[in-house]
């Protein structure tokens, strides 16, 4: 049953995205999901406790998160199965779609490759930070355009292979305990004093459900464009145990130099180069990074769809 389950859900992705009319009404789940965190750090992360505590506060926090997401979609999910009978596979489906981020990954990227390509840097640095963290006000042509090819492979992880993977291996339940956990990693899975104790089992819980799709998101785009030798080579490079295998990926596949030294809030990261192409880049590399995505979207729903035929 999952596999068409997951067919459907991309299906409905693939087509809707996550409209911006439901976005202004309701919001999207993953908000409720930044909400109880946010509570949860409020409450019990204060810079008086020690860290020991902090670190217990961040279990208890994780633990909080997958009893609210696992345990609520198993409700739903039985819930929906047992009272539209043959037919709830579908109702089980437009429950796990937002979960999914194909069509809005995609709409969030276009956007910095045509600011480039009308010469509008400024535009483009203001559509890249809507999707990336570092600093972008200062970001030269080649900078955004690393900066949205670098968030496009991490996020084919994160926002599609992950939550299909979870999809497929446990249901309701297990892709939105991932995204819970997922954005608990981005809200408070960082290393700075704030976060480093509370937010250490967020971080490693995350990095525990991205082992495996990492990795298959690495494949996936070797295999629709090449790179195979940089993604091997270089995926160890990054500061991530999982983000370098897309990144390194995709690096090879579009023979570019991804990553290096990065600013966050002022501050400059002397993070190491992956790849070894070229390291000048502009929207047509983005255009050939989005054509790769699609592939590899399209490859995705081939094994899908294979193993529901198998099934």
């Amino acid at each position: 049953m999952a596999e068409p389950i997951a067919l459907a859900a991309m299906a409905i992705d693939a087509a809707l995205g996550w409209p911006g009319r439901l976005y202004r009404r309701i919001g999207h789940p993953v908000g409720g999901f930044a909400w109880l965190i946010a509570a949860c750090e409020t409450r019990w992360n204060r810079p008086e406790r020690s860290e020991a505590a902090r670190k217990r506060a961040g279990i208890a926090t994780v633990g909080v998160l997958l009893l609210t997401a696992g345990g609520g979609g198993w409700l739903l999910q039985s819930m929906v199965l047992a009272g539209l009978g043959r037919f709830g596979w579908i109702a089980v489906a437009v429950l796990a779609w937002p979960a999914l981020a194909q069509r809005s990954l995609f709409d969030h990227v276009r956007p910095v490759a045509r600011a480039l390509h009308k010469g509008d840097l400024d535009s483009a640095r203001e559509a890249v930070g809507r999707i990336v963290g570092r600093d972008t006000d200062r970001l030269d042509e080649a900078g955004v355009a690393r900066a949205a090819i670098e968030s496009l492979a991490e996020s084919f992880c994160d926002g599609v292979v992950a939550p299909l993977f979870w999809l497929l291996l446990l249901g309701l339940p297990g892709v939105w305990a991932y995204k819970a956990i997922n954005t608990a990693d981005s809200m408070i899975g960082h290393r700075e004093p704030r976060w480093r104790s509370f937010g250490w089992t967020a971080a490693r819980t995350d990095d525990v459900l991205n082992l495996i799709p990492a990795r298959l998101s690495g494949v996936l785009i070797c295999l629709v464009g090449g790179g195979w030798r940089t993604m091997v080579r270089d995926a160890g490079r990054h500061a991530s145990p999982n983000a370098g295998w897309p990144e390194a990926a995709m690096a090879g596949a579009l023979g570019l130099r991804l990553a290096g030294p990065i600013a966050y809030d002022g501050v400059m990261k002397d993070k190491p180069w992956i790849g070894a192409g070229r390291m000048g880049c502009d929207g047509r590399d983005i255009d050939r990074a989005l054509h790769l995505y699609l592939r590899a979207c399209a490859l995705l729903w081939l094994i899908a769809g294979g193993l529901a035929w198998a099934r």
